[in-house]
């Protein structure tokens, strides 16, 4: 008991001190019934800052002309096709489209995986967009005949 009565003694000089000095008391904590009414305000600036996205899942990515990486994702759908996931390796072909639109075997390669899936439209708007790149190829005449078959 007489060191709660010390502490209480210790705390109402300190405060008596302090109001003679003619600065603000010293902040405490509310007792065991009252709630704090005062909040922190948070600093604000000029200039709002996003916090960088944690999730890394929800980051958008912007593509931009990178033939390098096209290449590296088509060799990385290639190893998911191998392993028979076909749904993984749609996605890195595509990717690597949005990395290089000019990818031929990238749009080639899509629509196998897409045919694979049976996604018809998917494959056969890839399959356009082979022979718009690669008219010429040696494998054209099968491709417009897989064309005529997803009609």
């Amino acid at each position: 008991m007489s060191r709660r009565l010390l502490a209480l003694l210790a705390l109402g000089a300190a405060s008596l001190a302090a109001q003679s000095s003619g600065s603000p008391p010293a902040p405490t904590d509310p007792a065991p019934g009252q709630l704090k009414t005062e909040r922190p305000q948070p600093a604000t600036s000029d200039k709002e800052e996003v916090p960088p996205e944690e999730d890394s899942s929800l980051v958008t990515t912007s593509y931009s002309f990178n033939p390098l990486q096209s290449k590296k994702d088509v060799l990385v759908g290639r190893e998911y096709a191998k392993k028979g996931n076909y749904r993984a390796a749609a996605r890195r072909y595509l990717t690597a489209t949005k990395w290089d639109d000019s990818n031929s075997e990238a749009w080639l390669l899509l629509g196998e995986a897409d045919e694979r899936l049976k996604d018809r439209n998917a494959a056969r708007d890839a399959y356009k967009k082979y022979l718009e790149l690669a008219s010429d190829a040696k494998n054209s005449a099968d491709i417009r005949k897989k064309l005529d078959k997803l009609h």
